[in-house]
């Protein structure tokens, strides 16, 4: 469903994608994994098209989306859902009104199915009876479900995760990471998560694809990336979770 070849992407004299080649199953949760600012929500970027490559190409369904217009790119999104960093929800909407935006925009269904919809959508993301709160009362946990529940609203063939657990307590990352899960079996979806969280990652992947120095220099299960004998992959690993079992 997604396929990034030969994406080269610099930013001034700093080259951030080198050549990168990623290849991403249907209707599993890949996640692309590595250091902070490694260039990891610019991949994310590129295959949502807020950014153009360099050089390269980006499959969307075998159709190259470098070559599109913002009317044709605009259609390819309708596929997509994103939930954002700090769930980007509009502060001065309630609730309700944030998960029926893409309704509103994208559709010409009644103002009651909509309703309808975004209870939906909020119950599944164990929010129900929240719609008519504002953003500014939910805790960072429950704004990130909110922003799901807005992802999910049109049923996205691929969701796009950006570093879906920062900023939240170990807890309430587990809770995210079991509502990732129960979202991609609920709805099939392709999911792509960013992260630098070995936790995290080893419990929702079906995929990991390691990145380092722009490029993706590992791509497998979990159980894979786990006995890598790349020295980058074992060292990362065993820095950011201490104690983790990296493999003979």
């Amino acid at each position: 469903m997604i396929r990034l070849a030969g994406v080269t992407k610099s930013f001034g004299s700093q080259r951030v994608l080198n050549a990168l080649d990623l290849e991403i199953p249907s209707e599993e949760i890949t996640v692309i994994l590595g250091r902070s600012g490694s260039g990891k929500s610019v991949i994310l970027k590129h295959i949502i098209g807020l950014m153009t490559p360099d050089s390269g190409k980006i499959y969307i369904n075998d159709k190259d989306i470098t070559r599109l217009n913002e009317r044709e790119l605009n259609e390819v999104r309708k596929q997509f859902g994103m939930l954002f960093q700090d769930a980007a929800l509009f502060d001065s909407m309630t609730v309700g009104e944030n998960v029926a935006f893409p309704l509103v925009e994208h559709t010409r269904l009644p103002k009651k199915e909509i309703q309808r919809i975004v209870e939906e959508k909020l119950r599944q993301v164990g929010l129900p009876g929240v719609a008519e709160k504002m953003p500014s009362e939910l805790s960072g946990g429950m704004r990130k479900r909110a922003g799901l529940a807005r992802a999910i609203a049109l049923d996205p063939k691929i969701i796009l995760f950006d570093e879906p657990i920062t900023g939240l307590d170990p807890i309430m990352s587990d809770a995210i990471d079991d509502l990732i899960v129960n979202t991609q079996r609920q709805t099939r979806a392709t999911c792509v998560v960013i992260s630098h969280d070995i936790a995290s990652t080893f419990k929702i992947a079906h995929n990991i694809a390691m990145l380092y120095e722009g490029q993706i220099i590992e791509f497998g299960s979990p159980e894979a990336i786990r006995n890598s004998s790349h020295p980058f992959i074992r060292q990362f690993i065993k820095r950011e979770a201490p104690g983790w079992n990296a493999g003979p």
